[in-house]
């Protein structure tokens, strides 16, 4: 098939890679170019996302926030400029679900489907083309794609209609969040009280607080990894749609709302391009303590 795919960025490029690697033509455009793997790959390069979906058939795009996707979609020289009647959207971004309705009707209006697809998973997913995929679209849409969304992830779901696959992706930050949050306060409260944070993660593993945060992001805590992985500036991002939808709806969300801020210190530190298990260094700048030292390591925080 004729694709295109707009953003290759940590989470882009591999997945672009994966439909090359599957045996489809990729057409290619990034704010920051094309980067050469993925052109060593086969990808074709673009001048915009205008010519993308000029010589795509479904279009996917993958970019930071909500104001992206639009000026990709609807700015100069973007995706409504250059696609025509048929053609399908695809929206694979962490952005705001009204928004996302927004988008869809007008992409609807041209004549062509639109899909929001989030995924979850992060760079480890995306490489290793085992990424959570949260859908919102019709059903037929849905299906067409669907063999696309599997040479990229695993657990693919079709959740609802457009803007659903967004709303699913936020329930998804706030659980990830807090559990980020909840494995670094036990990590430093058992460092405080001198037990070693790597056994008592050995421990929990085996125990019913065992995890998927606790395997990958504890380890990362214990062993100050914080290179990205998944930014604590896009994950903000992410809270600070949970809350504000939460406000529409009149929800408390007490818990979201706390994790949030401790993110906003951490980016308050210099932290907003740390991964998220970063989080807890909020957490140990309150304590004015380290679950474990700093290694001579330009990667650590």
């Amino acid at each position: 098939m004729k694709l295109g795919f707009i953003g290759l960025g940590i989470m882009g490029a591999p997945m672009a890679g994966h439909l090359l690697a599957g045996g489809h033509e990729v057409f290619a455009f990034s704010r920051s170019g094309v980067p050469a793997a993925v052109v060593a790959q086969g990808a074709q390069a673009c001048a915009s996302p205008a010519e993308v979906a000029q010589k795509a058939d479904i279009i996917f795009t993958m970019v930071p926030d909500t104001p992206h996707v639009a000026d990709v979609l609807f700015g100069a020289n973007g995706v409504a400029q250059g696609i025509s009647t048929g053609k399908t959207v695809v929206d694979m971004s962490s952005i705001s679900p009204i928004a996302t309705k927004e988008f869809a009707a007008k992409i609807n209006a041209l004549s062509c489907d639109y899909l929001d697809a989030p995924v979850s998973g992060g760079e480890v997913g995306a490489k290793a083309a085992s990424l959570t995929i949260m859908v919102g679209g019709s059903e037929a849409t849905f299906n067409k794609v669907q063999p696309l969304f599997a040479l990229m992830g695993k657990n693919i779901t079709l959740i609802g209609d457009n803007g659903s696959g967004q709303t699913c992706k936020v329930a998804n930050q706030i659980v990830v969040a807090l559990n980020i949050e909840a494995v670094g306060e036990a990590l430093l409260f058992a460092a405080k009280a001198g037990a070693d944070p790597a056994k008592v993660r050995q421990a929990l593993m085996g125990g019913l607080a065992t995890s998927r945060i606790l395997e990958l992001h504890g380890e990362r805590m214990i062993k100050r990894t914080f290179n990205p992985g998944f930014r604590i500036e896009l994950h903000q991002k992410d809270l600070n749609l949970a809350l504000e939808g939460a406000k529409a709806m009149g929800l408390s969300l007490p818990n979201t709302a706390s994790t949030q801020q401790l993110m906003s210190s951490c980016v308050a530190h210099g932290g907003a391009g740390w991964d998220h298990s970063g989080l807890v260094r909020a957490l140990e700048i309150a304590a004015n303590f380290q679950i474990s030292p700093t290694p001579a390591n330009p990667s650590a925080v």
